[in-house]
């Protein structure tokens, strides 16, 4: 018990006195797991409404591919990436290996998966008579699928907070392409493993706690967004 307070307060310390290290690998984790989180959205949204929406052969099974996606494991994301980027790999003369961002890429890899299947969910439990409203009201197929993304607005959001969690809480992925470089790329996960190897469980302690707290804020941005996205009617009438 008196680790874990010790750790806390440790945390609390480096927070404090403005700790150089401790703010640079916080702002790369942020950086990292957002753009990644970012780059997520904009592929499995659009993805994801196809798949909902579309009919087209293999439908069933590519959402069934997303499904299983979801379960990804971070290590066996991180071997592939490795093996594309390495000096020798389909993608090495990209150079990327060890650098930020091919951490983004294997995290992208990791959060599309999770972000296109809970698109596929929210947009199939939209009213199918809705639909067809928007549709008989003459709308363009832009603004079909913009006003549907507007309908299915709150499950979006959660989704979007469910790939960040996916990403900004892995270690294995972002340590085997990101080589935990101090100063480079080391976030917190890959610093708090590296704590613990050394038997520094206290510094460890107080990475982790450093996590939770970025995650903790991130998300109450989210929920606030979120919040205030379902108190906007859908529909607005004039009186």
């Amino acid at each position: 018990m008196d680790l874990i307070v010790n750790g806390i307060l440790e945390a609390w310390r480096l927070l404090a006195s403005g700790d150089r290290g401790t703010y640079q690998i916080a702002w790369l984790t942020l950086q990292v797991s957002g753009l990644a989180t970012l780059m997520s959205i904009a592929i499995g949204v659009p993805l994801g409404t196809l798949l909902a929406l579309g009919v087209f052969p293999g439908r069933r099974s590519a959402i069934g591919v997303f499904n299983a996606g979801m379960g990804l494991p971070p290590v066996v994301v991180g071997l592939i990436v490795s093996i594309l980027l390495w000096r020798s790999g389909l993608l090495g003369a990209l150079g990327l290996m060890y650098t930020p961002a091919a951490m983004v890429l294997a995290q992208v890899i990791i959060a599309m998966p999770v972000v296109t299947a809970l698109t596929v969910a929210a947009m199939q439990q939209i009213d199918p008579g809705l639909r067809l409203q928007i549709l008989a009201l003459g709308a363009s197929r832009p603004q079909y699928l913009a006003l549907l993304i507007k309908e299915a607005r709150l499950p979006l959001l959660a989704a979007s907070m469910a790939g960040f969690g996916s990403v900004v809480s892995e270690v294995g992925a972002s340590m085997m392409v990101g080589g935990n470089i101090e100063g480079q790329t080391r976030v917190l996960t890959t610093a708090t493993v590296l704590e613990v190897s050394k038997g520094k469980f206290e510094s460890a302690i107080a990475l982790s706690a450093l996590l939770l707290l970025l995650v903790v804020v991130v998300s109450a941005i989210l929920t606030r967004a979120q919040q205030r996205a379902f108190r906007q009617p859908f529909v607005r009438t004039r009186g």
